[in-house]
């Protein structure tokens, strides 16, 4: 397991779900935690004292809206004070189901804002101060949506299909950042499938109902249109990955777009 000792971390869309996963991941690696949500979470205390129980030397909640770029400034300006980023994993996310016709242009404006243009405005404030020290990494949760369509997500793919591209440009820029005893910086996207959050968890429970059988065949009958193993990933899975980007050792994966999908991409 990579040690993070000394190293802070910025988990955005991290008091729940994947992004909490991925925290968790790196506190126990003894990095110190930044968490992020919107301000006032009722989450952020109790995440964060699950980040201090699984290794990490301090942690602190920071609360903004990825909507508004004055926040994310603000973001990462308290970040900095706090010790500085030496990871910027982009996780939060918003998402709207609809037809192409039926997407009211706030909503489409509102998930480019939090889904792409927050990225690119956190990684623009901290790719540079990365690369000043020699180390740094940058992991965009892009979803399989950033690599395939899929009807009725017209903005939260067109996001995810732009972050992917953002993360290769801002792989190649700082490519040449570092040493490989230092770690170089590197910039990747990990592209989860169907993963066990809240989120999901009405579609079980309806799908369940539906077919009458147990949690496990429901999510079995669930996934076998789009993911072939018809099992769920669980938020740890991409902390895994995750630490495993941290670690020096990696210096040389940068660019690069990990499916943890079920073989849903290889279709």
């Amino acid at each position: 397991m990579a040690n993070l000792t000394g190293k802070t971390a910025l988990v955005t869309g991290s008091v729940q779900g994947i992004g909490f996963g991925i925290a968790a991941a790196l506190a126990s690696a003894g990095c110190r935690m930044i968490l992020h949500g919107l301000p006032d979470d009722p989450k952020a205390s109790a995440a964060c004292d699950k980040m201090l129980a699984a290794g990490a030397p301090e942690a602190t909640f920071i609360g903004a809206d990825l909507s508004d770029p004055s926040e994310i400034d603000a973001l990462m300006s308290k970040a900095f004070d706090y010790g500085g980023v030496d990871i910027l994993v982009n996780n939060a996310g918003i998402q709207h189901p609809a037809a192409i016709a039926d997407v009211p242009r706030d909503v489409w404006n509102a998930i480019i804002a939090v889904n792409l243009s927050a990225c690119f405005h956190a990684m623009q404030t901290a790719l540079p101060q990365m690369a000043e020290r020699g180390y740094g990494r940058v992991i965009n949760i892009a979803s399989v949506q950033g690599l395939i369509g899929s009807i009725n997500k017209a903005p939260y793919v067109a996001a995810k299909h732009g972050l992917v591209g953002l993360s290769k440009v801002a792989a190649l820029e700082y490519a040449t950042a570092g040493t490989k005893l230092q770690g170089g910086v590197t910039v990747n996207c990990i592209c989860p499938g169907w993963t066990e959050t809240e989120l999901i968890q009405p579609q079980i429970d309806t799908r369940q109902q539906q077919i009458g059988g147990s949690r496990d065949e429901a999510i079995a009958d669930l996934l076998k249109e789009k993911q072939p193993t018809r099992r769920t990933s669980d938020p740890s899975e991409m902390g895994a990955l995750a630490l495993w980007l941290c670690d020096p050792i990696a210096h040389n994966v940068t660019g690069t777009q990990i499916p943890i999908d079920g073989a849903w991409t290889a279709q």
